[in-house]
């Protein structure tokens, strides 16, 4: 069993805001597919990630759907309870598999009305997403699909352990909204460039500083800005393991 401060949040918390949060902390799995809560559905409990990737999903009233957002161990979801919302417009749902502490909803209203620090942490992580977000529009509409798969690879990077994303290319192509064979194309540019190496399910990181001057403006401010608010995103800046002199972005 992980330790609640393994989630970035809690783990920023004074000593006596903590003493008074932790007793609430509920352990729990979050297995991959696992639905935190269901698009227009009341929120019941809000889940402080210790591991894992999670994503905030829109769902159009066709039926569309596509990655609004994504969050790990830096955040909690979802993040709707964080102004006593009570529904989550968008679903959220597990996609790396991990380990969470969760707490009710009203539970966590409560103590953000006596707990300062942990109330402008969830406020702050609530703009985080929203900056996300707005980037995430912004990158569908202006970058190229293998810009996209690179900043998206670069984020679930951000949110793990170790090197290995257990991500398929179906679900890469959910969360991209575009169609399967374009992910697998963007996957071999990736990888003909040594940033990365695709197997079956899994996706494994090479070359993080050669990802992030692949991704160029795609990645990067939404990251900034969680680092000035809130501090260090990732838990440490891993060396690239094959770094490479030449980037193509077209294979």
């Amino acid at each position: 069993m992980m330790h609640p401060k393994e989630n970035r949040l809690l783990a920023l918390l004074p000593e006596e805001e903590y003493a008074a949060v932790a007793p609430h902390l509920e352990p729990c799995a979050i297995p991959s597919g696992f639905i935190i809560v269901h698009a227009n559905a009341p929120i019941e409990q809000v889940y402080f990630p210790c591991s894992g990737v999670g994503s905030v999903i829109n769902i159009s009233p066709e039926g569309n759907r596509v990655e609004a957002g994504l969050f790990g161990r830096d955040g909690f979801a979802p993040v709707a309870a964080a102004i006593d919302a009570g529904i989550s417009v968008s679903e959220v749902t597990v996609q790396v598999p991990g380990f969470a502490y969760r707490l009710p909803q009203r539970t966590l209203a409560d103590l953000m009305k006596t707990q300062p620090v942990f109330a402008g942490l969830l406020h702050k992580t609530v703009h985080v997403l929203a900056t996300q977000a707005g980037f995430t529009a912004l990158s569908n509409a202006v970058h190229e699909i293998n810009e996209r798969l690179a900043r998206w690879i670069l984020m679930c990077h951000d949110r793990i352990d170790g090197d290995k994303l257990a991500l398929t290319h179906e679900f890469i192509a959910l969360m991209l909204a575009v169609r399967r064979p374009s992910v697998t194309t963007a996957l071999h540019i990736l990888e003909g460039n040594h940033f990365i190496r695709s197997v079956r399910g899994l996706v494994i990181v090479r070359d993080r500083a050669g990802l992030e001057e692949f991704a160029s403006d795609a990645y990067g401010k939404a990251e900034a800005e969680y680092e000035r608010l809130i501090g260090p995103l990732r838990r440490s800046k891993r060396p690239s393991l094959t770094p490479q002199p030449h980037v193509s972005k077209t294979g």
